[in-house]
C-alpha cells in the first residue's frame, strides 16, 4: 500500500506540481462546485496509476487541482462506493494520496435520506457523527504506523471548529442548516420502512451509501474532516414513497448553490 501511494502521490506532483492544502469528495449530483475552483489542472482517474473508476452516473471521474477561497484544493469530482464493488482500501486510497500529498482537511459531500422527522427534502445537514454499518472497515488488515495508529480514536471525528463556522455562515446567509448523525450502509438498495426506523432507533438522523469510510482513513491519519449532506428523500414514517437515482439527483442539485456557499466559506475560514 505504501509503495501504491507514493507512486500516485509521485505521479499527481510530477503532472501538475501542485501542492494542495485541503481536500475535497464531492458526492452524487455536487459536481456543481468544481464551477466555483479557480482550475489549475484536471486529471482523468483513469489516467492515475492505482485509481478506482467511478461508475455511478452523476460522478464525473476527474480529479480536479486549483484554487478555491484562497487555498489550493484538491476535489473529487466523483468518488467510489463498496456497492460498485470495490474493498475498502480501493475507496479511500485517494484519501491516502490526499494526505501523502500534504491535505490535512478533508471536505466530505453526499446526499442522503431522512430519518429525522424534522427534516425535509432538501435541507442540509452538517455531520456531527456518524454510525458505520458497513459490513466491514477500512483499516481491518496491517496498520502502517507511518500512516497512523492500530486504534485510532473515533470520539472527535467531524471538527467542532469548523461545525461552528458553518453554522455561523449559514445562518448570515439565511440558510436553515440542519445537524446530525448519518448512518452510512452498502446499498445499492435503498432501505426498506423496517430498516428506516431500526437506523432512527439507533440515534441516526439520515442515511446513506458512502462518506464513513473516507472519514475512518482521514481521522486515522489526523486529518480534519467536515461532512456535509443534502436531504434527497425521506424515510419517515408516513413520508417514505417510491425513491428512484435520477430524483436523488435532482434535488442534491436544486439544493446545492446553498450547499456549496457553504462549504466555499467554511473552506475560507480554515486556519492552516
Amino acid at each position: 500500500m505504501l509503495e501504491k501511494i507514493k507512486a500516485t502521490s509521485n505521479y499527481i506532483q510530477e503532472q501538475t506540481s501542485f501542492k494542495p492544502q485541503i481536500g475535497i469528495i464531492l458526492g452524487t449530483g455536487l459536481g456543481g462546485l468544481v464551477n466555483e475552483i479557480d482550475i489549475q489542472h484536471v486529471l482523468d482517474y483513469e489516467s492515475i496509476p492505482n485509481f478506482p473508476l467511478s461508475t455511478v452516473d452523476g460522478h464525473s471521474g476527474r480529479l480536479i487541482l486549483g484554487e478555491l477561497s484562497g487555498k489550493k484544493v484538491i476535489a473529487m469530482q466523483g468518488r467510489f462506493h463498496y456497492y460498485e464493488g470495490y474493498d475498502f482500501k480501493q475507496i479511500t486510497f485517494p484519501v491516502r494520496v490526499m494526505k501523502n500529498l500534504g491535505v490535512n482537511h478533508l471536505f466530505v459531500s453526499n446526499a442522503s435520506g431522512s430519518l429525522n422527522p424534522d427534516f425535509r427534502v432538501g435541507d442540509i445537514m452538517m455531520l456531527n457523527d456518524h454510525i458505520n454499518l458497513f459490513n466491514g472497515h477500512p483499516l481491518i488488515g496491517k496498520n502502517y504506523d507511518e500512516l497512523g495508529p492500530r486504534f485510532p480514536d473515533m470520539s472527535k471525528v467531524y471538527d467542532q471548529t469548523l461545525r461552528s463556522k458553518a453554522h455561523l455562515i449559514a445562518r448570515a446567509n439565511h440558510i436553515d442548516l440542519k445537524e446530525g448523525v448519518y448512518v452510512g450502509v452498502t446499498g445499492p438498495t435503498y432501505e426498506t420502512p423496517a430498516e428506516y426506523k431500526f437506523f432512527r432507533i439507533i440515534g441516526g438522523d439520515c442515511v446513506g451509501m458512502s462518506t464513513v469510510p473516507e472519514v475512518i482513513v482521514a481521522r486515522h491519519m489526523g486529518m480534519t474532516c467536515f461532512g456535509i449532506s443534502i436531504i434527497t428523500d425521506s424515510g419517515v414514517p408516513g413520508e417514505i414513497t417510491e425513491i428512484s437515482h435520477e430524483e436523488v439527483q435532482e434535488v442534491a442539485m436544486n439544493a446545492e448553490p446553498d450547499m456549496t456557499l457553504i462549504i466555499k466559506k467554511t473552506i475560507e475560514a480554515v486556519n492552516l
